[in-house]
Formats: C-alpha cells, sequence, structure tokens
C-alpha cells in the first residue's frame, strides 16, 4: 500500500518527502509542519497507537487506512485532542465501497419493514490480512445494526460449535491466496435473495482515496471518518 499510495499522491501532482517503515521510524522526529502536510499511515494494528502519537507530537495531521484497532478509537480521540491535531480513519478509502456503505445503510432501512428476509455479510481477502473480519465488514455490519432491529448484536466465534440465534448479524470472512478484497451483504427469504457487493481489483483506488484524504485533512482538527467527507 505504501508504493500505491505513493503512486498516486505523485500522479496528483504531490511531492514525496519521507517514506518510513518499523526500523526507521525515528527519522519522523525530523519531520514537522515545516516539512510535510500530512502523514499517510498503513501499517499492523499493533502499531497504530504508537504511530499515532509519534505524529501527533509532531505537530502533524495523519491518515490511517491501518485497520483492526478501532476498540480503541475513544483513546485515539484523547490523544488527538490533547495535540489539537486531525485524524482521518477509514475500514476502507475505496470510493466504490464508499458507495457500498451508503447504500447498505439505506437497504437496512428498507429491509426493516420485511423481518421475513434473513441478512448477513462475507468478506475474503488475501492471506497476508492480519485482521479477522475486516475493518469494511466490521463497518457493514454496524451499519445493519443501526438500521436493522431484528439485529442486535454480531455472532461471535463460538459460532462454529452452534446454530444461530435470529437477533444476531453473521459475519463471515475466507483468507486465500491473494484476493485484493470482497464484501458482501445478503438478504435472503423463503422466496428470493437479495445481494451488494464490492470487488476490488488493485490497491490503486484504495490509494487514491487516501490521497484525496490526505488533501482534505490539513488545517482541519478532530478524529474524522472518510465515509464522512464521501458524503459532503
Amino acid at each position: 500500500m505504501g508504493q500505491a499510495v505513493e503512486n498516486a499522491a505523485l500522479a496528483r501532482g504531490h511531492e514525496i518527502v519521507a517514506r518510513l517503515d518499523r526500523d526507521d521510524l525515528d527519522q519522523l522526529a525530523e519531520l514537522g509542519p515545516a516539512q510535510a502536510d500530512v502523514v499517510v499511515e498503513f501499517t499492523q494494528p499493533d502499531a497504530f497507537m504508537d504511530n499515532l502519537r509519534r505524529v501527533m507530537a509532531q505537530g502533524l495531521p495523519m491518515v490511517t487506512g491501518t485497520t483492526g484497532w478501532l476498540e480503541a478509537l475513544p483513546q485515539a480521540r484523547e490523544i488527538v485532542a490533547a495535540a489539537s491535531g486531525g485524524l482521518l480513519y477509514s475500514s476502507n478509502f475505496s470510493v466504490g465501497v464508499n458507495v457500498l456503505f451508503a447504500l447498505n445503510r439505506r437497504l437496512a432501512q428498507l429491509m426493516n419493514a420485511y423481518p421475513e428476509y434473513d441478512c448477513f455479510v462475507e468478506e475474503r481477502h488475501h492471506r497476508h490480512k492480519a485482521d479477522a473480519p475486516s475493518g469494511t465488514a466490521r463497518s457493514l455490519a454496524d451499519q445493519i445494526l443501526t438500521g436493522l432491529d431484528r439485529k442486535t448484536h454480531l455472532a461471535g466465534p463460538d459460532l462454529m460449535q452452534r446454530a444461530p440465534r435470529p437477533e444476531e448479524l453473521s459475519v463471515g470472512f475466507v483468507r486465500s491466496g491473494e484476493i485484493r478484497g470482497t464484501h458482501q451483504v445478503t438478504y435472503t427469504s423463503e422466496v428470493d435473495t437479495l445481494t451488494i457487493s464490492h470487488t476490488a481489483h488493485s490497491r490503486a483506488g484504495f490509494a487514491q482515496g487516501a490521497v484525496v484524504a490526505a488533501e482534505w485533512l490539513p488545517g482541519r482538527v478532530g478524529v474524522h471518518d472518510f465515509a464522512d467527507l464521501f458524503v459532503e
């Protein structure tokens, strides 16, 4: 993703002033608002909070595509607020996925009136992905739980040993090969099935969205979601 983001940024006329990985994060101390406008971070869930602290300490806003850390969102908000900084996060920077998000929210509202339809979420990714279900699948699930009264919570991992309860929302996942990413929401009944889905063909769409977010964030404070930007 780092290379894809760099290519997208260069294509949009931006300059890359630093490329940092886990072995040279100390170089971040040499960067500040005089050297850079924004940091784009795609790393691992266990590295995110330390990276956020480092970037906020340098007075730079940060766009992150790292997933699997949202349980710590309240703590991240505190770190950003203390620094009067800016953070923009997303489970997925694809424009197509954000259209899927909008469709998913609206579909849940419509299907709330039809209790004969059960609902589930499925996602597929490459075997290197560190978190499961994906952040995008979790976002889709959260939207369904908000809009569909008959689903109150996610089914847990013990679903492998029992049948699901009607109020549980099942989120399935596959990790195999080099699958770029497929997300699907399905409503099914005795008479028919309705599905909305998105399939990524390359990382280019995610990278371009991250650069658009990086163009938007400087000068803004607080914690923002790319989906909110897209709705605007």
